[in-house]
Order: C-alpha cells, then sequence, then structure tokens
C-alpha cells in the first residue's frame, strides 16, 4: 500500500484525482471497492461509494462531513456498498448547530435508494437521537436524480452529466467536473458509447474503469464471462480517450486485479489504443490534473 498523501490543489488550474477504491465486486485485502476523490477548487467530490471508502478517504484527510457532493453513476451493490456508512458517519461527525444537506446526484432510483438505506438504519438513527441532544432529525440529505446536463455549479466549479451505457443497468451516467480550465470526466462502468464520447471530448483526463477480456473469456463460470458484456477492456476505454483526445487516461476499478509486476502489460494494452499519458495504480494513487495550454 503506497504511503498516503495529502496535497492540496496547488493552484486555480489544477484538479486532484485520487482513486480511494480500485477493486472489484470480490472482496480484495488490498484495494477497497470502486470510489473516486475528486478536489477542485477547494470542494471535495466522492463518485461512487464501495467497501471501504470512508477508511480510504481517511487516509488522504478527508471525513464524511467534509464532502461538498456524493455522486453516483449507478446503483450496483459494489459502488454503492458504502452508502449508508458515508450518511451516518457523516451526520455525526458534523458538529454544525444547523449541518447543510448532503447533496447526492446520481441517476433515477437514487432517491429510493437513499430514502431505503436510511430506513434500514432507522434503529440506529433513533438511538443516537434519543442519546444526543443536539441531534435531532436523521441525517440531512438533498438528492438530485438526473441523466444529462448541468448538475453544479458553485464557485468556479461545475459539473454535468451525461448517460452511459452498462444494461443492462439502466440509466448509468458519467461525470464531468470542471474547475478553471482544467477538465476531468468519470465515466464508471460502461461500454463504449456517444454519451461518454460527448462527454470526455477534449477533457483533460479521463478515469474509466476497465476489466481484462482477454483473461475473463477463459474463466469457465459463465457469470464471469458475463461481466464481459457491459464493461470496457483496457484497449476499449483507452480508444475511447483516444476519440474524445483527452490528455490523460486513468485507469480503475480493475477485473481481475493487477498482479502485482504486470502494471507495465496492462499499460502497454492500453498504449496500443492511446497515445497520451496512461495512469494506473495501487488505492490512494494520486494524479494532479491540470489544464493543457
Amino acid at each position: 500500500m503506497p504511503q498516503p498523501t495529502a496535497l492540496a490543489c496547488k493552484d486555480g488550474a489544477m484538479i486532484e484525482v485520487t482513486l480511494l477504491g480500485t477493486g472489484s465486486p470480490i472482496p480484495d485485502a488490498n484495494r477497497a471497492g470502486p470510489s473516486t476523490l475528486v478536489r477542485a477548487g477547494g470542494q471535495v467530490f466522492l463518485i461512487d461509494c464501495g467497501r471501504g471508502v470512508l477508511q480510504r478517504a481517511a487516509a488522504v484527510g478527508v471525513g464524511a462531513a467534509g464532502l461538498s457532493a456524493l455522486l453516483l453513476t449507478h446503483l450496483h451493490s459494489d459502488h454503492i456498498a458504502e452508502l449508508g456508512d458515508v450518511l451516518i458517519t457523516g451526520w455525526i461527525s458534523s458538529f454544525a448547530p444547523e449541518p447543510v444537506p448532503l447533496p447526492i446526484i446520481g441517476p433515477p432510483g437514487t432517491a429510493e435508494t437513499v430514502e431505503a438505506t436510511l430506513k434500514a438504519f432507522g434503529h440506529d438513527i433513533g438511538y443516537r437521537i434519543a442519546h444526543h441532544a443536539d441531534l435531532n432529525a436523521p441525517p440531512p440529505v438533498e438528492v438530485h436524480e438526473c441523466t444529462e446536463g448541468s448538475v453544479w455549479d458553485r464557485d468556479g466549479v461545475t459539473i454535468r452529466v451525461a448517460p452511459t451505457d452498462h444494461r443492462p443497468v439502466a440509466p448509468t451516467i458519467g461525470f464531468r467536473i470542471d474547475f478553471d480550465g482544467a477538465s476531468v470526466v468519470l465515466a464508471g462502468d460502461t461500454v463504449p458509447c456517444s454519451g461518454l464520447d460527448g462527454l470526455a471530448a477534449g477533457a483533460d483526463a479521463l478515469v474509466h474503469t476497465v476489466i481484462r477480456k482477454d483473461i475473463l473469456t477463459h474463466v469457465p463460470q459463465q457469470r464471469i464471462k458475463d461481466v464481459c458484456d457491459y464493461h470496457s477492456s483496457v484497449q476499449e476505454a483507452a480508444a475511447t480517450a483516444a476519440r474524445a483526445g483527452v490528455g490523460t487516461l486513468i485507469m480503475t476499478h480493475y477485473v481481475p486485479a493487477i498482479v502485482p509486476g504486470q502494471e507495465e502489460q496492462w499499460r502497454a494494452l492500453a498504449a496500443t489504443e492511446f497515445g497520451g499519458r496512461i495512469e494506473l495504480g495501487d488505492d490512494l494513487h494520486r494524479v494532479e490534473v491540470a489544464a493543457r495550454q
């Protein structure tokens, strides 16, 4: 595990991307579930919240109460496994007299999922309200469901979304975060599609989940082979980056997990389709994204 580093954005034209969790639905002692942290202009965005996300966030100095917003690409279990932890921990670790509701932005179905999660933690919430005089209401949230368009415009940071293709999981979305000339796109799980192409066009960096179809297609279990149907291979993600003309491809959510010593093999596969900067790594891998001149 790399040593955690907490580095703020150095100047106005910088966005910091940290791969909090690079794992898959299969528990991995070395990789948390899918999750990415983006810091821009003093704002902190958590994209998806796989298992172990808050422990990884703590390693880079970020707590649940310090999030500007939670962005969900889709509602697969491995991408929302720690939703309850994010909601409850943010609530009990915020000591403001009137806590600001946590904005949660995701595809249709997000509001129902958040409501069900809070209901599942209903006993815990009741215990805490009964015990602490300064807690008198459940965790405040502000859910926004969307599939396309602008969803955030605060203090120089803008976010817009576009549909992706992870069918039969639908709808699914990708996010583009822009700040002072720098831009990062977070694809989530998807096959190549026009929605992502448009969202990523001209971006400085694309964070894309990747799988090794050349490996998974030889696994005897059909359920494992099925994963190939609705994810992008390393080469397909790289081709998306090339079509969009992005400067940096940041790969994550590796299936299967990268075996130590094989990083260059994955990088070489991406390089067959993309000639720009290629980033991959373990949990807490950090990439600073600057606006290209």
